[in-house]
């Protein structure tokens, strides 16, 4: 297998959304941080773009749908990058300006009608802006920034590249 296939690209963009969120679960049940509804939004997001990668890896295709994979990934990262920012900027809010926490989700489920619950996680809390953990100064919604930057610049890639 040609390491710069578009296949093999794919299976090692899968296999880097796995570490990812290994090293979300290390974090929340060794470590011992609870994932906030931004956090979990971005879990999702890394899921469906590792899924995207793994069956484009699987699948093999051409340059269409290639292309297809390119985009239905790009529009993961992207999402997860914008929650990313979101919850960088509630992390850089003055704590008297932060939206209050939120009741817990089995209450909201039973509660509130879809709209409303999606609307409050999106929203962010005030959980949403506390920092419990850095790496080489970055908080963890930073570096996950940064993954879904370089998510994006490969799905780019794989759409624009020329075989």
């Amino acid at each position: 297998m040609n390491l710069a296939s578009p296949r093999s690209l794919f299976l090692l963009a899968f296999i880097g959304s796995v570490l990812m969120m290994i090293a979300a679960l290390y974090l929340e049940h060794v470590v011992g941080l609870a994932p906030c509804p931004l956090c979990i939004v971005q879990r999702i997001c890394v899921i469906a773009f590792g899924l995207v990668c793994l069956v484009a890896a699987i699948h093999g295709p051409r340059t269409t749908g290639r292309r297809v994979y390119s985009i239905l990934a790009l529009l993961s990262a992207l999402a997860g990058g914008a929650t990313a920012i979101r919850q960088i900027w509630l992390q850089n809010m003055p704590a008297d300006q932060l939206p209050s926490c939120l009741p817990s989700l089995e209450y909201m489920m039973n509660a509130l009608p879809f709209q409303e619950i999606a609307r409050l996680v999106l929203h962010g809390t005030a959980e949403c802006a506390e920092v419990s953990w850095t790496l080489l100064g970055l908080s963890i919604p930073e570096w996950t920034l940064l993954a879904f930057i370089a998510m994006a610049i490969f799905c780019l890639w794989q759409l624009l590249r020329r075989d």
